[in-house]
């Protein structure tokens, strides 16, 4: 009877440590997953910053210059005073 209760212990303790480390693989499994997805996310938002810098350091394509620039208040002034000499 000694015996069957020595080989009883030993199946009780063998099912505690294969359930203490599957409950440890688990746990650390999904401490992983959950240190991965942070880090992807710090990479996804540093490439973003560094990307929206980027594009603001970067001239503006649709800019465009004032066409008026230099052009006085009535582009025709000296046309009329070329044309009609008593012209005010």
């Amino acid at each position: 009877m000694n015996k069957n209760k020595w080989i009883i212990w030993v199946i009780v303790l063998i099912i505690i440590i294969i359930g203490g480390g599957w409950w440890y693989s688990d746990f650390q499994y999904k401490k992983g997953q959950v240190d991965a997805m942070a880090d992807i996310d710090a990479q996804q938002e540093k490439l973003a910053k560094t990307a929206a810098e980027a594009a603001t350091d970067a001239a503006n394509p649709f800019q465009i210059e004032n066409p008026l620039e230099g052009v006085g208040v009535n582009p025709f002034e000296d046309a009329k005073k070329a044309l009609n000499p008593f012209a005010e």
